[in-house]
C-alpha cells in the first residue's frame, strides 16, 4: 500500500487568487513546523511542487528524510489573468464566469488558464507516476490548496463541488492510501 501525506504549503499572507505566482511562504511558525515534522512518518520520501512556498515548506519539515526533485505537476491551479487578483475584482469583471468557475466546477477556466478538470487530469497523471514508481511507499507531497482537493475528489470519489465544501488548512496533512485497486482516506486536513 502507497501512503500519502498531502501537506499544504505554509500561509502566503495574499489575499488575492495566487496559483502559479511564486511567491514564498511565510515559515515563520516554527512550533508547527515541528510538530508538522515530527507527526510525519521518518522514512517516507519527500516532494514538492516547484513554486518556492511548496519547496521551502518542504525544506522546512524535510529532516533527514530523502527528498525527490520538485515536480512542476504538483503545481497549484494555473488561474490566467486572474492571477494575484482578489475575487471581488474578478467578478465585478465578469461575475457570470466567476460564479461558474467556483459554483460549476469542471471545464470552466479563467481567461488563460485551467479548468478544475485539466487540473484534476494534471495532477492525477503526476500521482499516478509517483505511485508507480515509488509503490508501497510513504510519500510526503507538499503542495497546494487545488493539488490536495483534486486527490480527496478522486479518494473519496466526490463530484468538484463537493470536494470544494472540504477545508484545506496551511500546514494541515490529508492522509490518502492506494492499495493498487481501491483508494481510503485516513484523516483529512489535520493540524498536529
Amino acid at each position: 500500500m502507497t501512503r500519502l501525506h498531502l501537506v499544504r504549503h505554509g500561509p502566503t499572507r495574499a489575499k488575492t487568487m495566487v496559483g502559479w505566482s511564486d511567491i514564498p511562504a511565510d515559515l515563520s511558525d516554527h512550533a508547527a513546523l515541528a510538530r508538522l515534522h515530527d507527526h510525519l512518518p521518518r522514512d517516507a520520501l519527500v516532494i514538492s511542487s516547484d513554486l518556492s512556498r511548496a519547496a521551502d515548506t518542504a525544506t522546512a519539515i524535510q529532516g533527514t528524510r530523502r527528498r525527490l526533485p520538485h515536480h512542476p505537476d504538483l503545481r497549484e491551479i494555473h488561474f490566467g489573468t486572474w492571477e494575484m487578483r482578489a475575487f471581488a475584482e474578478i467578478e465585478a469583471e465578469d461575475p457570470e464566469l466567476a460564479f461558474a468557475y467556483w459554483d460549476s466546477p469542471g471545464d470552466v477556466r479563467p481567461p488563460n488558464g485551467e479548468s478544475w478538470n485539466a487540473v484534476r487530469a494534471r495532477v492525477d497523471a503526476a500521482i499516478d507516476g509517483l505511485i508507480d514508481t515509488y509503490t508501497g511507499a510513504d510519500l510526503i507531497i507538499v503542495a497546494h490548496f487545488g493539488v490536495i482537493l483534486t486527490q480527496l475528489q478522486r479518494a473519496l470519489d466526490l463530484n468538484a463541488q463537493q470536494t470544494f465544501a472540504h477545508r484545506i488548512d496551511n500546514l494541515s496533512v490529508t492522509e490518502l492510501a492506494f492499495d493498487g485497486k481501491t483508494w481510503s482516506t485516513g484523516r483529512i486536513n489535520h493540524l498536529p
